[in-house]
């Protein structure tokens, strides 16, 4: 399976920037993909990497994509209009790219919806403005316009995009275990299945332990993955997909007042809002309510309507733990109140213990609450490709899955991953995904209180998210 071809990629291949995902997904690209290698280029603005793509003999474009030249510069790199672009890129805008790779007639595959610089920091846009729920519905909306256009996957990395995947599996795993039959054919079966099992909730439960033999320096920013993408999305507003369920809205919560309303927002960031979860081997943790793409996509794809009302939909939102030098960094930021001068990425080499568990916490059904995802150590990255990390191998697995999907169904116009054909995903990507695993657990959030104090507590129903809140 290592070696194993998938699929074909007609004219040209450009993948926009560099970073650990862009020089991590290269080798699997090479490994499964034919492709035209004179026809594959990099556009990366810096050169720190540039060796690699001289070993691999691929085109690197030194240039920085602005509003003002991307057009120009993207054009003249498909003359034919064959092809795909890969955005693995920060700053250059996805709805920009999206609507032009429509123009050129090629296909296109983004991990974020991502805008142009002063989005993030230092924006003049109200807080509601600045989540996620306004740039994806900007993106569905489009979506109309090109129905049977060429492929265009929006928001396909291990979460949001493999998360989606999992979940398909984990409700038919869930199905199995409780004696329901399930035969799922569309959304709207889907979504009677999630309803019918009593999911009234789904984490996406991340645990990050990849730990370094030295220790964080005092002013760097430490991950194990890109330091400007969790910051980028660490730093807008708490987000969630709301489910029927709840009670009442969280401190600080506000729906949003225009569009379908499966979401609401938290007036502070998501990287210092916290939640109770539960993830293997740790069990219970704490995590960070990240605004992403899957919080508000699953939410949305699992909706069941009666007319124009919404008479089921799950609570959906990231939970996530960072490895422990990310966890510190943030605690520093957030002290000095400016960003490090410094940032580092731990590489595979550096790492010397520890790996990701990322998967989908299902929670308010039977059996109580189960976790099902991947668990991958960074020595079996190590081993499986080059310029790898557990965390990072999950990400480019799953850009792989979307690249050989689109290639396989180049004319189905804008989609997520919810949409995607989950059981050809998965197969592309499971040899790169350690131990899939199913685990089920009695713990509530309401358990393991070490001392009685005041909280906002409903012991009627354990499920409600204001008894995840960590406040």
């Amino acid at each position: 399976m290592l070696n194993q071809r998938h699929a074909r990629i007609e004219g040209a291949l450009v993948m926009i920037g560099f970073g650990s995902i862009g020089r991590g997904v290269l080798p699997l690209i090479e490994r499964h993909i034919d492709f035209d290698r004179s026809r594959f280029t990099v556009i990366e603005p810096l050169a720190d990497h540039a060796h690699i793509l001289r070993d691999h003999g691929i085109r690197h474009l030194q240039v920085a994509l602005t509003e003002e030249n991307f057009a120009n510069v993207l054009r003249s790199l498909f003359p034919t209009g064959q092809g795909m672009i890969v955005n693995l890129s920060v700053d250059v805008d996805s709805i920009e790219l999206m609507k032009l790779a429509q123009e050129m007639g090629v296909q296109y595959i983004d991990t974020v919806v991502e805008p142009w610089p002063g989005f993030y920091f230092g924006s003049s846009l109200p807080n509601a403005d600045r989540t996620n729920y306004p740039l994806r519905e900007r993106v569905r909306e489009l979506g109309k316009a090109y129905v049977g256009g060429p492929t265009a996957v929006s928001c396909c990395g291990a979460n949001p995009g493999m998360v989606s995947w999992l979940l398909k599996e984990a409700l038919l795993r869930l199905a199995s275990d409780t004696g329901v039959k399930a035969d799922p054919k569309g959304r709207e079966d889907w979504a009677r299945l999630m309803q019918g099992l009593g999911v009234k909730g789904i984490h996406v439960a991340e645990r990050d332990t990849q730990v370094s033999a030295k220790a964080k320096p005092l002013g760097v920013f430490v991950n194990t993955w890109s330091v400007d993408g969790l910051l980028s999305e660490g730093y807008q507003p708490a987000e969630l997909g709301w489910g029927t369920h709840e009670k009442k809205l969280p401190p600080h919560g506000h729906a949003f007042d225009h569009g379908p309303g499966y979401a609401i927002w938290i007036d502070r960031p998501g990287a210092d809002t916290r939640v109770r979860s539960w993830c293997p081997d740790v069990g219970p943790q704490f995590g960070y309510v990240i605004t992403h793409n899957e919080a508000l996509s699953i939410p949305d794809y699992y909706t069941v309507w009666e007319g124009a009302k919404a008479v089921y939909r799950p609570t959906c939102h990231y939970a996530y733990h960072p490895c422990n030098d990310a966890i510190l960094s943030l605690h520093e930021m957030n002290g000095a109140g400016k960003r490090q001068p410094e940032q580092h990425i731990l590489t595979a080499e550096e790492i010397v213990a520890g790996g990701d568990d990322l998967g989908v916490f299902l929670y308010g059904h039977a059996k109580g609450a189960m976790w099902y995802g991947s668990r991958l150590s960074c020595e079996e990255a190590r081993r499986l490709a080059p310029y790898q990390n557990a965390t990072g191998m999950q990400v480019t697995s799953a850009v792989l899955a979307a690249m050989v999907w689109a290639a396989e169904n180049p004319n189905e116009g804008f989609v997520e991953a919810d949409e995607m054909d989950h059981v050809r995903c998965l197969e592309v990507q499971r040899p790169y995904l350690g131990s899939i695993e199913c685990h089920y657990t009695d713990w509530t959030p309401i358990q393991n209180r070490i001392n009685s104090f005041a909280e906002d507590r409903d012991d009627q129903d354990p499920w409600q998210f204001t008894n995840f809140l960590a406040v």
